[in-house]
């Protein structure tokens, strides 16, 4: 009696994890005017084959809760727009099913170390009438520092006063691994960070993982 097999305690944790991370979401996002979010990813290759352009990876994030309207891609490895490349990455700003702008990163290398880590930050804030997406904080091995650097980054107009419809159930639902599934160990959003108008930041630190072998 009082005995939990270990595979209870697992997903009873993992329930924990889950009604945590909604109270946190509750507690911010309805009181205070969210004005930046910030997603610390994670991608761990397997084996890659650059003679078929393998893996290919996208992940994305939206100001709203869907991705009908405006939304940011980020691909590694690939680069789709206007026309397919094998190799480095590109930032892609998207409304509904339209590419409206995209930028590239100069290292166009393609992957070819088993086991790297690849890891970087994909943000959206309001500034001043603006919403500007930005890829930041990246450090890999194929393309060593990248992000931050201006290559990775835009700006637009919105009429948009907060980013309190930000969900990242769509950044997870909507990212993946697009192309050999089975060279990649893991993609992960590790952690968000949610900063309101009056300085407040929230960090929700539960990970949720995307694509897995294990």
């Amino acid at each position: 009696m009082g005995y939990l097999s270990s595979g209870l305690q697992i997903q009873l944790f993992r329930w924990f994890l889950v009604l945590l991370f909604a109270v946190a979401w509750v507690a911010v996002a309805p009181a205070q005017t969210i004005v930046r979010v910030e997603e610390d990813w994670e991608m761990v290759v397997g084996e890659p084959d650059p003679t078929a352009d393998a893996p290919q990876v996208t992940c994305v994030i939206s100001p709203q809760g869907n991705v009908d309207g405006i939304y940011a891609t980020f691909e590694l490895n690939n680069r789709t727009t206007p026309d397919f490349a094998a190799g480095g990455l590109q930032f892609e700003i998207w409304q509904d099913e339209v590419a409206l702008h995209e930028r590239k990163f100069p290292n166009q290398s393609a992957l070819t170390t088993q086991g790297e880590a690849v890891s970087w930050t994909q943000s959206m804030a309001l500034e001043e009438g603006n919403l500007v997406f930005e890829i930041t904080n990246g450090s890999s091995t194929t393309w060593g520092s990248f992000g931050g650097q201006g290559y990775l980054t835009f700006s637009m107009c919105t009429s948009m006063a907060s980013l309190n419809t930000y969900n990242p159930d769509v950044s997870v639902a909507n990212s993946g691994v697009s192309y050999a599934a089975n060279r990649v160990q893991s993609l992960t959003l590790k952690r968000i960070r949610l900063y309101t108008s009056d300085g407040t930041e929230v960090e929700l630190a539960t990970p949720r993982v995307v694509h897995s072998l294990d």
